[in-house]
């Protein structure tokens, strides 16, 4: 009788050790599988914001670089009118009498802040690029834990192939191994 309830027991014991490596197995594919899909999210908000950002942007920039355009262009008309004058009647720009004391020689220009406004651009499109660089390495570091998981020995017989199928890492769009042609 204790022979049986012996041989009972350590069935029940190899049982429970089982079922707890199982449990521990599913688990943590569970928890690897949910970290795939939330790096895989942050790839796509990253790219999102890259949407949503650069154009806004781009427009902003190219908005200030015209109203710079414009500005400029004024000056330099008025400055051409006040150069070519030979008296104060002959300054009458845009229906404006300049006062004929201007001293060119100490006049300012106005700022140019469209440069800047170009590198902020650039600075932004470059860590924009960054953080999807990371966004995508941080995604395929999960799916290769996920993937190293769930293809394990003892795991791949334990754990459901539909339920915990292969991810595939991050692949890049093709041809995007040549360097791209940057026009002015």
């Amino acid at each position: 009788m204790k022979k049986g309830l012996l041989i009972v027991g350590g069935l029940l014991l190899l049982v429970f050790i089982i079922f707890m490596m199982y449990r521990g197995s599913y688990n943590t594919a569970v928890k690897l599988q949910e970290g795939v899909d939330e790096k895989w999210g942050d790839v796509g908000a990253t790219y999102q914001r890259r949407a949503d950002l650069i154009p806004q942007l781009v427009e902003t920039v190219k908005g200030a670089a015209a109203n710079e355009r414009g500005i400029l262009t004024q000056v330099t008309e008025a400055r051409a009118g006040i150069v070519k004058a030979k008296t104060p009647e002959d300054m009458d720009i845009a229906g404006k009498k300049i006062n004929a004391a201007i001293n060119l020689a100490f006049e300012a220009y106005p700022q140019i802040r469209s440069t800047e406004n170009f590198q902020g651009l650039q600075t932004q499109l470059e860590g924009t690029e960054n953080r999807l660089a990371v966004a995508r390495k941080d995604y395929n570091e999960a799916v290769k834990e996920y993937n190293s998981h769930i293809r394990g020995f003892f795991n791949s017989m334990f754990l459901n192939s539909e339920t915990f199928s292969k991810k595939e890492p991050f692949k890049e769009s093709a041809g995007s191994e040549k360097a791209p042609q940057v026009k002015f």
